[in-house]
This record gives C-alpha cells, structure tokens and sequence, in this order.
C-alpha cells in the first residue's frame, strides 16, 4: 500500500495528495475516478433566539469555516484536535453572537458558498441538517424555503421532542419539503430516549422519514452536552423504534466502538463518518457493514475535501468501496436514484 502523509500545512495543503489541485484558494478533486459525491452531514448559518439574519443565498469571496484552512492540519486525529484555542473561542462566540447578529463567519455560511466548494469537489447533493429548539428557532423552515430550486440540495428538519404540536409541525415541514430529521441531543438538551423523542421517532417511521442523530462525546461541547450524547444512550430508541432508519452522524464520535456495536446489532443504523480520524475511517470500513456507511463532512466546521481525502486513503487498493460509501448507501437512505446522481 503507497504511503501518504497526514499531517499537512493547511487545508489547501492537501493538494500534495494526488486526487486534489490548488486553484488559487480553492482546492479542486480533479481524479475523473472519484465521485459522484454525497455528503450527508451540513449546515448552514444556524439563528436559535431570533429570526435568521444571514442572507442564506449570497455568495462571498471565501467561505470561513471554523476550522480555518491556514491551520496546521493532522488527518489521523478526531476533527476537533485541530482546532486551536483561538478557534474554539472565536467558533463559539460565532455560534452565540453571529446567530443573533448575522455577522461574523456566520455571514459566510451560505447556499452560494457550499454550492461553489461542492462544485470544485464533485459533490452532488448536500444534506443540510437543520437545529431547532422547543420555540423561537425556525432554521427547518428558513433552509427550505432557502433551497428551494437548487437541486444539489436535501433539507433534514428538525422538530423538537418538547414542540407543541409535534406532528403538525412535522407535517409542516414534510410540506417544505424535508426529506428527513436531524435530532441533536447535545444542542436540544434531550436524551436521545426522552419518552417525547421515542414519539417523534414513531412519527419519522410512519412518514418514512430517516433520522440523523448527533452521536457521541466531542469533549467541545458543554458539560450537559456530553452527558446527554454519550453513545449508550442511543441502544435503547433504536431497538424500540426498528421501522425507524437511523444514522449516527459522526459514528459515535470518541466512542466509535460503541457506534459499531449498535451498528452490527440493528440493521436500521447507518454510520455517518464525519469528523473520525483517518484511522477510524479505516476501522468502520474494516468492522462495519460497507452498505451501511456514509459519507460527511460537517460543513461549515470543516472544509467538504478533508474527510474526503480521508475516505480516499482509508480506500486505497479497495477503490470499489468508494461508490458505495460516497453516494450509493446515501442514494437508498434518500431515496435518489443514480440517475438523479449522475452515474
């Protein structure tokens, strides 16, 4: 197997690999045997306490990811260890202020600018993943009615488990056009088992509606957080709700061995690999069920190619699992066919 390295001197920096071009400050896929590509794990600018501030449409000349791309980058850690102490400040004072602001990089984090990042990276479709709280917050509906004609885009709601009227908001945002939900204990201070959750996850199986959980300890979130996303937490909802199709974004996070026993044990689970450290990728690839493993990349906190070029040295000499984990599983979970995908 061809060695290559991981640690790198920035984002753009992967362009030493030979799958990646710099074009300036954008970095380009520019192998005509990767993709089409899938990427089940977004967001855009996220506004909880006031109506969305953020032009969710316009375009700007560089996308601020919080994990900027001049930082020293090691591929073969969890994500989040790449951040300085600088960047965790400067990101959670943007989620907190920029959110009821619009300004910041907040402004940054729109439609325009993750379409121009998915183009040079060959990715077709984004899954945009909603976060909303019991009142006020209305990302669900903002981002539908944002992503309305731009057709590389799937919208995931969000309803809370403690929102009046679940169901009839549920509905409504079916009638958006949600295509599923995203459920983030951590964020929505919920266990995953809260007996309000287990209604909402009936709900998404009597609409067919998949969902993404937040899963797992990131050691970057409050205290609440941490307890509430532990990974075994997330047995019990699952096995009561087996019509329900699952999938554990960032793959348990730092309890990736949990993530990988729920996921051999119920066939309705997926595994969503954002944020894993290249050796873990490689783990879920070698433990897990390959049809059930997805591509993310967490936009904006990471750029889209750096899980992408760890997918794509974890599967170096098995090339013909990358179809599979870069668009065919998430083509099934969201109902696309691969005419939709181009293939």
């Amino acid at each position: 197997m061809t060695d290559f390295p991981t640690r790198f001197d920035g984002t753009l920096d992967l362009a030493r690999l030979p799958w990646f071009e710099r074009r300036g400050r954008e970095l380009v896929l520019v192998d005509d045997s990767v993709g089409p590509v899938v990427d089940v794990h977004t967001h855009l600018a996220l506004a909880f306490l006031l109506p969305q501030k953020v032009d969710l449409l316009a375009e700007h000349g560089e996308t601020e990811h919080y994990l900027p791309v001049e930082r020293q980058l090691d591929l073969d850690v969890y994500a989040n260890r790449n951040f300085s102490a600088s960047d965790l400040t400067r990101m959670k004072r943007d989620l907190g202020l920029g959110s009821l602001t619009g300004g910041g990089m907040h402004r940054t984090h729109t439609i325009a600018n993750l379409e121009r990042e998915m183009r040079g990276l060959r990715i077709v479709r984004s899954v945009l993943l909603a976060i909303d709280f019991p009142v006020l917050s209305d990302n669900s509906g903002a981002w539908l009615r944002a992503s309305k004609g731009h057709d590389g885009l799937v919208v995931f709601g969000s309803v809370h488990p403690y929102r009046p009227n679940m169901e009839r908001e549920l509905i409504r945002q079916i009638g958006l056009g949600a295509c599923g939900i995203k459920m983030h204990p951590a964020v929505q201070t919920v266990l995953p088992g809260d007996p309000r959750a287990m209604k909402l996850y009936a709900l998404c199986a009597k609409y067919r509606l998949p969902v993404l959980f937040h899963c797992g300890p990131v050691d970057i979130e409050t205290r609440l957080g941490r307890r509430l996303s532990q990974v075994r937490h997330y047995f019990r909802p699952i096995e009561k709700n087996p019509e329900t199709t699952f999938v554990l974004g960032h793959s348990g996070a730092l309890q990736l061995e949990l993530a990988l026993e729920i996921a051999r044990r119920y066939p309705n689970v997926y595994l969503e690999t954002s944020s894993q450290s290249l050796t873990n990728v490689r783990k879920i690839l070698d433990q897990a069920d390959v049809s059930r493993v997805l591509f993310g990349s967490d936009w904006p906190f990471y750029h889209q190619a750096i899980p992408l070029a760890k997918l794509l040295i974890a599967t170096v000499g098995r090339e013909a699992l990358r179809p599979k984990v870069l668009h065919q599983n998430a083509a099934r979970v969201l109902g696309l066919g691969e005419g939709a995908l181009g293939v």
